[in-house]
């Protein structure tokens, strides 16, 4: 009785898959860095989609350093991130009931100077700290 078994779960593991295996979904790995790889002059855009999530900046998955997509959803086209690449502040940004025309510590915990990287924070809740 358990080979049936076992190969009843690995036909439904194979199956499976079969059927998740998106590139989308993944990050450059070693595996795909040579299906895709980086793209060196190629130009971050901001926010793009990944995994099913929103990014606003550079983002490290399963890499040593920060990558983007080049398109608005990650498709397999990337590069790493140069300090020219990484998300620029909105000014003038809305948070609470001011509105801000450069980084602040307002609202930080550990008196941080951040920023909002859309123009309503409140709406949005984007943000990175200052590089200053």
């Amino acid at each position: 009785m358990p080979q049936p078994v076992g190969l009843l779960l690995a036909c439904i593991c194979f199956l499976f898959s079969l059927v998740s295996n998106r590139e989308d979904d993944f990050p450059p790995t070693v595996d795909t860095m040579i299906l895709f790889p980086e793209i060196e002059n190629g130009v971050c855009v901001f926010p793009f989609w990944y995994r099913h999530e929103r990014f606003y900046d550079c983002v490290k998955f399963n890499a040593k350093h920060k990558w983007c997509s080049l398109n608005s959803t990650f498709k397999g086209y990337w590069k790493y991130c140069s300090q020219a690449d990484f998300a620029t502040c909105a000014f003038p940004f809305w948070f609470r009931r001011v509105i801000y025309w450069e980084c602040t510590e307002d609202g930080e915990v550990f008196g941080k100077k951040w920023c909002s990287l859309t123009h309503d924070y409140n709406k949005d809740h984007i943000w990175k700290y200052c590089s200053q």
